[in-house]
């Protein structure tokens, strides 16, 4: 119990130290080049995964109570793996999810009514003016990897001889978390999951 309380205060307290910091000294699509193959880049992602939207202000309503839902789930799968002693990495694993998961749903349910917009200024933290309403928040991401751009080869069917980037995702301390948590599961799935005999 200990070293799970402890890796979800650590990611949320990175997560969330990071995103106000990005939000309240960068402007909306601000960069700065750290490497050529990394960049801190301002975006907010007002959807699912790789700024997906749907539905307007009811739909990420929506995806915010599915989120809550959602985390309430892996939170009873945490603590069920716990009572149960399952293997350390498995709940290394389901706390990285949780406290990711839990670092994406404060931006999406708090964010809208603390910050004011990031358009062309620094967002204020405790705004007068809010830029949305509770549960209707926008998720920060600053992360950038483009590692490679360039044109694909012609040869290659649909996407041949256009512009590409690789990494071309922005994302953030929590999306990262949740990574590396499902990436354990899916590598280490033998040693996660034991037969009993």
């Amino acid at each position: 119990m200990k070293k799970a309380v402890f890796i979800i205060i650590l990611v949320l307290l990175i997560d969330q130290i990071s995103k106000i910091w990005i939000k309240t000294h960068f402007v909306l699509g601000q960069e700065i080049k750290v490497f050529d193959w990394f960049r801190i880049h301002f975006v907010e992602n007002n959807g699912m995964a790789w700024g997906t939207e749907f539905g307007g202000k009811g739909g990420k309503l929506f995806l915010t109570l599915f989120r809550l839902v959602a985390i309430t789930g892996i939170g009873y799968w945490l603590y069920n793996s716990i009572k149960t002693k399952a293997t350390p990495l498995l709940i290394v694993a389901v706390s990285l999810i949780f406290a990711g998961a839990l670092g994406n749903i404060i931006d999406s349910v708090f964010y809208g009514i603390i910050f004011d917009d990031s358009y062309g200024h620094v967002a204020t933290l405790f705004s007068e003016k809010p830029y949305g309403t509770i549960f209707h928040g926008k998720v920060v991401d600053m992360l950038y990897f483009p590692i490679w751009k360039g044109d694909l080869p012609s040869w290659i069917p649909g996407v041949g001889g256009k512009p590409f980037t690789f990494f071309n995702a922005i994302f953030n301390v929590a999306d990262t978390a949740i990574s590396i948590g499902v990436g354990i599961l899916i590598v280490f799935s033998k040693k996660v999951f034991p037969k009993h005999k």
